[in-house]
């Protein structure tokens, strides 16, 4: 039997986007990647609505942001990680140096970890930072931000973008770059990485059409592509990715349902173990879009959608092998399992419906046993 280690994060007290928080913490799970079956393992408790997790690559740790209502600061908090029981120990925390923490993320190499900041409160709210880079420990405690930028400007929704709100951080295959998807500018804001240091240099800005709202994005593992989901015009954004000059160039929007849904919105992406295929949550249609990856242009066109087993799915990821693709479905309190059709890009319901009060993130352990 094979089976894989994964978090989910859960609301646990108010947040505007979530009808009744009813989470507790961090839930460990195992899922037996042959029979499906999944075995709770226990929760991490002590932690405010941590509604972001990230497992670092190397395993030894994870990191969770606390997205809190009214705080000017949220935390990000590390954890050791016992495999063998989904145990996590604390190891730090730190301020996020700005509100509505709502991504993190590791750089390649494991020495850092970034954070986005949706920035809720008034501009002028201090400290009002849009990102921050914490240096990273070898057991996976973080240290202080070594790095923090502010974005400015706004987006034509009102109410959705009357100023920045960072959405979400990644850094490039190189480790060169960090990229960040800024909903309230329309923007993936671009920054040269100092490995060494975790220094930050403004490097470059891809715009996205105005008013679209680009939520979370992906690189490509293989092809010089990259795909952004926009949350406010519910489209699959396809660009392609120079390496070299960290620059990207708009080639294609794709809708994320075959017809337009009434208060739709964009969530989490996500691409298939292979590369040919890619996924994005819809909130509203409450379904999982599937979509065909062009090998030749890069282009993602959709082939189909799934329903999630649940309302709002707002995040989901694949278990390491690629195989099974778990759903966190927010206002069902449920996680619904799906087997990956590799030739296809079908999505197969399992029949697997998992309890988990207000599941906001699904972070799977990278290695499988």
């Amino acid at each position: 039997m094979s089976s894989a280690l994964f978090f989910v994060g859960c609301c646990n007290r108010q947040l505007g986007y979530v009808a009744n928080p009813v989470g507790k913490g961090i839930s460990a799970f195992r899922l037996n990647l042959d029979s499906g079956a999944v075995e709770a393992l226990g929760i991490t408790e002590g932690i405010d609505n941590p509604s972001f997790v990230e497992v670092a690559r190397d395993g030894v740790s994870l990191s969770a942001v606390s997205e809190v209502g009214g705080w000017n600061e949220g935390n990000i908090t590390a954890y050791g990680i016992d495999y063998g029981s989904g145990a996590l120990t604390y190891l730090s925390k730190q301020p996020t140096r700005g509100d509505g923490t709502a991504h993190n993320s590791h750089d390649n190499a494991g020495r850092f970890a970034g954070i986005a900041n949706y920035s809720g409160l008034p501009a002028e709210a201090k400290p009002n930072q849009s990102i921050a880079i914490y240096p990273r420990e070898t057991d996976g405690t973080l240290r202080p931000p070594v790095a923090e930028m502010r974005h400015r400007g706004s987006g034509p929704i009102a109410g959705r973008q009357d100023r920045p709100h960072a959405h979400c951080i990644r850094w490039t295959p190189d480790n060169r770059f960090v990229v960040v998807a800024d909903l309230g500018i329309d923007k993936l804001v671009i920054y040269r990485f100092d490995a060494e240091n975790g220094a930050l240099t403004t490097h470059g800005e891809t715009a996205m059409p105005p008013g679209s709202g680009p939520r979370h994005f992906r690189l490509h593992p293989t092809l010089p592509y990259a795909y952004c989901i926009n949350e406010l015009t519910s489209e699959l954004a396809s660009l392609a990715f120079d390496a070299e000059a960290g620059a990207f160039e708009l080639l294609a929007l794709e809708p994320t349902t075959p017809e337009q849904v009434p208060n739709n919105s964009g969530s989490a992406i996500d691409i298939a173990a292979g590369g040919k295929h890619l996924y994005v949550g819809n909130r509203g249609h409450d379904s999982i879009a599937g979509f065909a990856i062009d090998p030749d242009t890069g282009i993602a066109r959709l082939i189909g959608t799934t329903p999630s087993g649940g309302r709002v799915p707002r995040d989901f990821s694949f278990d390491p092998t690629g195989n099974v693709l778990v759903v966190a479905n927010q206002e069902s309190d449920t996680l619904t399992l799906f087997r990956y059709a590799r030739e296809t890009g079908e999505l197969h319901a399992m029949g697997t419906s998992v309890p988990s009060g207000s599941p906001t993130v699904i972070a799977f352990h990278p290695y499988v046993r």
